[in-house]
């Protein structure tokens, strides 16, 4: 896996090999069982069940890093933050920020398009309640670090959602950048903001699961300020 991420030429390319990964065997079994049991809900339709790619476009200055596809959400529509209550509160507020064209993505051809702003997970397939592995965050790594090579050009600011997110970005520094990770490493925390030499800043935003969302421990007001943040960081107007 690690040289099918090395010779993804581009973005395309790269979702493309990222859709036809089969390397964790426990994630495999997990994404193709959702797919296939479904949720009462979406019982008529056909779900994805594989690994999701980012979406954004080549250029962009902000990244938004995840934890890995909801299994109802990402994993049945193929679309990252994709029709579920974690997409509709990101993409409203990314709407509210002018990042992108609509405030709901509820399918893969629903018309979304983002500006400035590319979005991907450190995870690419739905873990079992939503927790995966130590070995399973390494063996996906590849296709992390490859991505933001490609758009390493243009990267200004990289907005972390929640821990997990905020930890993953640290190997990044080191296998694209060149950079040792800064010992000992910056504690995540909602607004928390790292910045290194020649290096794209890292923001810490809770995640918009509903665990928080629900419960008003992440508002839309916290997550235009991040944003906010976000676009001055990046120079984005």
């Amino acid at each position: 896996m690690v040289a099918r991420a090395a010779r993804a030429a581009d973005l395309a390319d790269l979702d493309g090999a990222v859709s036809d990964c089969f390397a964790c065997p426990r994630l495999v079994a997990w994404r193709e069982e959702v797919a296939r049991v479904k949720r009462a809900a979406f019982r008529d339709q056909d779900y994805w069940g594989r690994p999701v790619p980012g979406l954004g476009p080549p250029d962009a200055r902000i990244a938004i890093l995840g934890l890995a596809p909801a299994a109802h959400g990402g994993n049945r529509t193929g679309r990252i933050f994709t029709g579920d209550r974690s997409g509709d509160v990101l993409f409203a507020a990314l709407h509210r920020a002018g990042l992108a064209n609509q405030p709901t993505s509820v399918s893969a051809d629903d018309g979304l398009t983002l500006r400035d702003t590319r979005i991907f997970a450190a995870v690419r397939c739905a873990p079992p309640d939503n927790k995966p592995t130590p070995a399973e965050r390494d063996t996906c790594a590849p296709w992390l670090h490859r991505e933001v090579e490609l758009i390493r050009p243009t990267l200004r600011v990289v907005v972390a959602l929640g821990a997990f997110a905020w930890a993953a970005w640290w190997p990044v520094l080191r296998q694209v950048y060149g950079q040792r990770p800064p010992t000992p490493r910056p504690v995540f925390g909602h607004g928390a903001h790292w910045s290194g030499e020649s290096v794209p800043a890292l923001l810490g935003c809770y995640h918009v699961s509903q665990q928080n969302t629900f419960t008003g421990r992440l508002t839309p007001a916290m997550l235009d300020d991040v944003f906010t943040r976000a676009k001055d960081l990046a120079g984005v107007d």
